[in-house]
């Protein structure tokens, strides 16, 4: 694993331009298994997992032509291998669970010999995709292998979740979309990358109502076309940009945002003292805000960011909040209503000489403005804790170092590019 090496203390100052979305491109690139015919993406990020996917597809005999430069990938399926060539899935990416509507689709039954692992914020258990599957028409053996068939292909269904889980939608969504009759998903996800998913299949033919909603109704269809696809850019992205222009005092502007997606989020940014605005499509924090925790009005409880699935403060932005807080004046407690070990990296947080206090595995205390140092420390295998170290580094004067940071390229294919930008000191090593 790669290390960043910070020199902090810089402000941050410039313009940039997000990437496409790692959370929209990798169930759309799996949905293009859907149909025989040319799919063509745009504005595709080029990040690790979407590298993976297009080594598995390639390898099984699909066409893919992907420009970097330009960020356009053009996708044919139509010699696609229906037996495994390798014998079983990529097993190193959560992604690959994505692929079992198509793989199902085509080949009729798939071997699971092991459970992928994203990273490491808590068990991912597969149990709630089996329970999609099964109630849309596939029978599930136990035993090692795991086998998933599809004896009559899909078949409409109603179903409920347990909970809103993103993956699980999206794969509803792909298999209901092909499937005989109609089907409704109720307590579905509906953040903006199951939102551009379900506009992807829709572009491709899908008859799906309810974007945007916790109920989808989906009229499954006998096949899906090609299409060209913009993947939209990454809201996460444009939160770190925006994040790191204001732990650091500097002014950075942030364009092709996505504002209809930001009331919630700029909310939580004043709770910090941080304003946020919008030209257009275009997102900008001003240098030199006073970073404040903004008392509530009921002043016997700590002010508050709390996060869980869409439409509340998305979890993944909570990490990015919790590094801008050891820099502002006052109190604030964070809870992570998703993820059991969110907050497994506060030990390293201390590090810097930040203020934590674990109340639970679900929540913490943050008392901000403390003496802050340069350190050493150690990202956990979770994308936006990496993020959070490297905005704190970058913010203390002197030399940092982030080890193991080069998961962050998971999800932002420019990272360091882009910071440069800005005017920040740090390289890989």
């Amino acid at each position: 694993m790669a290390d960043l090496i910070v020199n902090g203390g810089k402000p941050l100052s410039g313009t940039v331009v997000p990437s496409g979305n790692k959370n929209s491109i990798l169930p759309i690139f799996c949905a293009t298994l859907l149909t025989d015919e040319t799919v063509t993406l745009r504005n595709v990020p080029a990040i690790t997992d979407l590298d993976k996917l297009v080594a598995f597809f390639r390898s099984q005999g699909s066409r893919i032509d992907w420009n970097q430069e330009t960020g356009e990938m053009r996708v044919d399926h139509s010699t696609f291998k229906n037996t495994l060539v390798n014998d079983e899935l990529p097993q190193d990416m959560r992604s690959t669970v994505l692929l079992y509507p198509a793989l199902l689709r085509r080949m009729g039954r798939i071997s699971i010999h092991s459970n992928a692992q994203g990273c490491s914020l808590g068990v991912r258990e597969i149990d709630p995709h089996l329970e999609v599957l099964r109630a849309l028409g596939a029978t599930v053996s136990e035993g090692e292998p795991l086998v998933i068939a599809l004896p009559r292909g899909f078949q409409g269904a109603r179903h409920w979740l347990d909970y809103m889980s993103v993956t699980v939608t999206e794969n509803f969504a792909m298999a209901a979309s092909l499937a005989s009759g109609t089907s409704t998903l109720i307590n579905a996800a509906s953040e903006p990358h199951v939102q551009d998913l379900c506009a992807a299949l829709v572009a491709m033919g899908a008859s799906i109502e309810g974007l945007g909603t916790s109920m989808l109704k989906i009229t499954g269809v006998s096949k899906l076309h090609g299409a060209t696809i913009t993947i939209n850019t990454d809201y996460h992205e444009i939160v770190t940009f925006l994040a790191l222009g204001a732990i650091t005092g500097g002014e950075v502007r942030v364009q092709k945002s996505l504002p209809h997606h930001f009331d919630l989020i700029t909310r939580s940014f004043r709770k910090l003292g941080v304003v946020i605005e919008h030209e257009g499509d275009t997102a900008i924090v001003r240098r030199q805000q006073r970073l404040r925790v903004e008392e509530p009005f009921t002043t016997n409880l700590l002010a508050k960011i709390e996060a869980a699935p869409w439409p509340y403060f998305s979890v993944d932005l909570l990490p990015l909040m919790i590094a801008l807080s050891t820099r502002a004046e006052g109190t604030i407690h964070f809870w992570n209503k998703v993820y059991e070990n969110g907050f497994a990296w506060m030990p390293e947080l201390a590090k810097f000489g930040a203020h934590v206090v674990v109340s639970d595995p679900h929540r913490i205390v943050v008392f901000g403005n403390r003496p802050l140092r340069p350190a050493v420390v150690v990202s956990p295998y979770v994308i936006r804790a990496a993020v959070a170290l490297t905005m704190v580094a970058a913010a203390i004067p002197g030399r940092s170092v982030v080890r193991n940071a080069e998961i962050i390229k998971r999800a932002h294919p420019r990272f360091v590019e882009n910071l440069r930008s800005l005017g920040a000191e740090l390289e890989w090593k």
